[in-house]
């Protein structure tokens, strides 16, 4: 069971946090949205729920609920810049399909 970000993540995380001056780590959920049913949200996290799984990267904290694993379980979230986009980039084992924008996925 794990959740993982690059170093390239962890630094930009880490640079937002600063930017924002608050926050002890980010939150990475699944919702119901989307051409194929599930798309990724992430959160600042300021407080810490006994509801959380904590997983952590390159001195960076990772948020999820319990019921969120079995989407997430084995990701890896990499920091990529593209041509003029940039952005966070899912490496998750569990996606069988992804919609033809990118903006969903299936389990």
């Amino acid at each position: 069971m794990a959740i993982l970000l690059t170093n390239h993540a962890a630094l930009r995380v880490s640079d937002l946090l600063s930017q924002r001056k608050s926050g002890i780590g980010l939150r990475i959920k699944v919702k119901t949205t989307g051409c194929s049913g599930l798309s990724y949200k992430l959160e600042y996290v300021d407080e810490y729920s006994l509801e959380d799984l904590v997983f952590e990267s390159f001195g960076v904290k990772i948020f999820i609920k319990q019921d969120h694993l079995v989407y997430l379980d084995g990701t890896e979230i990499d920091y990529v810049k593209e041509g003029f986009k940039e952005g966070f980039k899912f490496i998750n084992p569990n996606e069988k399909a992804r919609c033809g924008c990118g903006e969903s996925f299936t389990i």
